[in-house]
């Protein structure tokens, strides 16, 4: 299977994906493989098709993160539970690259359609396979969200305030899994260039959360402590917080002492608490966290928030504004780097922002977010099938 157009100056040109996808690592996985250029074709189930369609109408009365996760891709429509549905499936990963899925456990053991089996029809096959807890252990065939995730890698553990422990608000756990599995695909086809074979690659959500909990579990295993909660505080690091201003908030982060140093001397003019014996380390300052804190917000309070972002800047004290998503939609560096994009979608044209990763000799694209099944007959056509003999 090849597209009618690929432009060759893409990184994935030539390659195809099939994905048995749904939610958020599945397709977000997947959605970075087509921005790379790769073709990536989305089997959805008939009616529902991936259940993200339908957790929201915010977008033109689409669900956003559908038209985040998916643009890029083509639908088609088959009902696995048929030998013909399961037929055609087979067809279309047979002339694949890459076949992944994030399915509930033992699914595609069922269809027939797990890694040894494919492998063993096409030895150059990639195949990746994302579960919520892996292949292994007393957690293996119970079902994992999000939150369930965050929840067991500890994750929510250290995030949050002392009082309130919460979730990102952002699926981290999700988003995780769907990176270590882009990069996976990515290694992959790099190994097969050398040695013709393809692989098989295990993902799971739990194991990326514990990655992304390198720090936090280090502390335990050799500080013998959790770190607690810190809200926007570090609990390694002082100053490290959202101060108040005339008009808001600017969060600030002395990384060392020089910073401390600069801070006072050059932003606050106060040479004085420089060299302090309670301030002038780190170690200090962490360990009369409450008087460095109301110090910083005594000067903090003074200043408006556009006027102190200024000034932090000018000296090379790391600070940053506090955004709303509103005021996101509007930054200006979003603007003056012009990193929004037009996206097709069924309901009408959307914007969208250009992926993290930019080549500076070609532009990845941003292709249209399929409608359900909206490429089930060309997809079949492609196979020498008549699509009228697959209709729901």
């Amino acid at each position: 299977m090849s597209p009618t157009h690929v432009d060759a100056a893409l990184p994935l040109a030539g390659i195809t994906v099939v994905a048995l996808e749904q939610a958020v690592a599945g397709p977000l996985a997947t959605r970075h493989l087509a921005d790379l250029g790769a073709r990536v074709v989305k089997i959805e189930r008939p009616g529902e098709g991936d259940f993200a369609r339908h957790y929201d109408h915010a977008v033109h009365g689409l669900a956003s993160h559908f038209v985040w996760l998916n643009r890029g891709k083509e639908s088609i429509v088959l009902d696995l539970k048929t030998d013909r549905g399961l037929l055609v499936a087979r067809e279309l990963i047979a002339r694949a690259d890459v076949f992944l899925h994030n399915t509930a456990p033992g699914v595609v053991e069922r269809l027939g359609l797990d890694g040894p089996t494919l492998r063993d029809a096409d030895p150059r096959l990639v195949v990746v396979n994302i579960s919520g807890y892996g292949t292994s252990g007393p957690r293996k065939d119970r079902k994992a969200y999000d939150m369930l995730i965050q929840a067991e890698s500890g994750m929510v553990a250290v995030t949050g305030t002392p009082d309130t422990p919460t979730k990102t608000g952002v699926p981290s756990a999700d988003i995780a899994a769907g990176l270590y599995s882009t990069t996976s695909v990515l290694a992959a086809l790099f190994r097969r260039e050398r040695t013709g074979e393809g692989a098989i690659v295990d993902v799971s959500m739990f194991d990326s959360a514990v990655e992304w909990m390198g720090h936090p579990l280090y502390m335990q295993l050799y500080g013998g402590r959790q770190i607690p909660r810190m809200g926007l505080s570090h609990a390694a690091i002082a100053p490290y917080d959202a101060y108040p201003t005339k008009d808001g908030q600017v969060l600030i982060g002395v990384q060392n002492d020089r910073g401390w140093r600069a801070l006072v001397t050059e932003v606050f003019g106060a040479p004085e608490h420089a060299d302090d014996s309670r301030f002038a380390t780190n170690v200090e300052r962490v360990q009369h966290r409450a008087e460095c804190d109301a110090l910083v917000a005594s000067f903090t309070s003074t200043w408006t928030t556009e006027d102190l972002d200024d000034r932090l800047a000018q000296v090379g004290i790391p600070a940053a504004q506090i955004n709303s998503t509103a005021a996101l939609v509007e930054h200006p560096q979003l603007a003056e780097r012009d990193r929004w994009r037009p996206v097709a979608t069924e309901a009408g044209e959307i914007r969208g922002v250009l992926p993290p990763m930019t080549f500076r000799d070609v532009e990845l694209p941003m292709g249209a977010v399929p409608a359900l099944g909206e490429h089930t007959a060309a997809i079949l056509g492609e196979l020498g099938l008549d699509s009228s003999d697959y209709q729901s």
